[in-house]
C-alpha cells in the first residue's frame, strides 16, 4: 500500500496481508494484518503455515484466540506471530458483527459517537518549512492536539523544530513527541527535560520499547510523561510496564498486540492501574474500539496515511475525521474491504 507522504527514504510503503474467513454456514468476514516495512514475507509465512491451519474446523469466534497464541507461542510471544493472529481476529470479529447485522463498536458496547483525534505525521526528514507547514494543515483542520517526531542530530534542532511548532498552533492545543526509540536514558532525560519548555503532552518511545529497566531511570529523571505500547507485543509486557511504573500512556496498536481481542485486554490493564491509552495509527479501526471505551480516548490520524487515502479499500469506510473529532463506524463488521488488488 504506498503511503503518499513517506515515513522516510526508506519507507514509502507499508504491507498489508489480507485474511478471508468463511463459516460452515457460508458467512464471511475480511481482517488483515500490517506491518510498516519489515516482515510482511514473514507474517503471511505465520499465517499460511500455521495461524489458518491450526483455525479451520474450529469455531468460527475470536473467543478462539488465546487457543490460537498458545499454538504458535513456540515462534514467539509476541512480533511475527502476534501480528498474524490479528489478521484471523479481525476477520472473525468482521464475521462475527456481519452476522448479526451490527458495527463492530455496537457489537463491543458502544459508549461514544465520537472521540477526539490529533494530527500525527513521520515528519523527522521533512524540512523546517514542510514541518510547519503540516502544522498549519493540522491547524486548518480544526485538531486539538498534534505530534511531530524528535531525534534530529542535535537537540537544538529539535528544540528549533518544536517552537515553530508551537508557534503555529499556539499555547492551547496539545503537543506530543515521538522519538521513536533514538535515545538511551541520558539522552532521553537531557531532552525531556529541555522539551518540556514547549509544554509537551508527552514524550513517546524515548528509548528502546523492551528496555524495561531504562524506562524506570528515566522516570525518576523527568516529569514530562512517557508514553508508548506500539512495539509491545502481549498483554504481559504492558502489565510489565505499567506494574513498574514506567509509562503514564499505553498505545497499543491493534494488529500488533495480535488483534481486537487481546487489544481489549490492554485496555482494561490500563483502565485498571489507572493509565491513560491512546490506540496506536490504524484509525480506521482505532476510532471503532475508541467508540466502545468508556474513557476520553485520543484516536491518531497520520497524514496521508489513510486506507482510502491510500487507494486500498473498494468503498471509503465511513470513519470520518473533521474538525478533530473522529465519527462515524456504523457499518456492519468493520465497515470496509480491501480490493484486490491496488492500481
Amino acid at each position: 500500500m504506498p503511503l503518499s507522504r513517506p515515513w522516510g527514504p526508506d519507507v514509502s510503503e507499508v504491507s498489508v496481508i489480507v485474511v478471508d474467513v468463511q463459516d460452515s454456514d457460508g458467512a464471511s468476514g475480511q481482517g488483515f494484518a500490517w506491518t510498516p516495512s519489515i516482515g510482511a514475507r514473514a507474517v503471511l509465512a505465520m499465517i499460511e503455515d500455521h495461524v489458518l491451519p491450526h483455525a479451520v474446523g474450529r469455531p468460527a469466534s475470536p473467543d478462539a484466540w488465546t487457543d490460537g497464541w498458545e499454538h504458535v507461542h513456540e515462534a514467539g510471544g509476541g512480533g511475527v506471530t502476534t501480528i498474524a493472529l490479528a489478521g484471523l481476529d479481525l476477520a472473525l470479529w468482521d464475521l462475527r458483527c456481519r452476522r448479526e447485522s451490527m458495527p463492530l463498536a455496537d457489537a463491543l458496547g458502544r459508549r461514544h459517537d465520537t472521540q477526539p483525534a490529533y494530527g500525527s505525521g513521520v515528519n523527522l526528514h521533512y524540512s523546517l518549512h514542510e514541518l510547519v507547514s503540516q502544522a498549519k494543515r493540522w491547524v486548518e483542520a480544526g485538531f486539538g492536539a498534534v505530534k511531530v517526531k524528535v531525534g534530529r542530530p542535535t537537540l537544538a534542532e529539535d528544540l528549533e523544530r518544536l517552537r515553530a511548532v508551537r508557534d503555529v498552533i499556539g499555547p492551547e492545543r496539545s503537543l506530543m513527541v515521538d522519538a521513536n526509540q533514538r535515545w538511551d536514558v541520558d539522552t532521553a532525560a537531557v531532552a525531556a527535560n529541555a522539551m518540556a519548555e514547549v509544554g509537551i503532552a508527552w514524550l513517546e518511545e524515548p528509548l528502546r520499547a523492551d528496555d524495561l529497566a531504562g524506562h524506570v531511570a528515566l522516570k525518576a529523571r523527568t516529569s514530562v510523561p512517557i508514553a508508548l505500547g506500539e512495539n509491545l507485543h502481549t498483554l504481559h509486557r504492558f502489565r510489565d510496564f505499567i506494574a513498574a511504573g514506567a509509562v503514564d500512556v499505553v498505545q497499543p496498536n491493534v494488529i500488533r498486540v495480535g488483534g481486537i481481542t487481546p487489544f481489549l485486554d490492554v485496555a482494561a490493564l490500563a483502565r485498571d492501574a489507572g493509565v491513560a491509552l491512546a490506540p496506536h495509527l490504524l484509525p480506521e479501526i482505532s476510532a471503532q474500539l475508541a467508540f466502545a471505551l468508556p474513557e476520553r480516548t485520543w484516536v491518531e490520524d497520520v497524514e496521508g496515511a489513510g486506507f482510502w487515502q491510500s487507494g486500498a479499500l473498494k468503498a471509503p469506510t465511513g470513519v470520518t475525521i473533521a474538525d478533530g473529532r473522529v465519527s462515524g463506524g456504523r457499518r456492519a463488521g468493520l465497515g470496509f474491504e480491501f480490493k484486490e488488488e491496488i492500481s
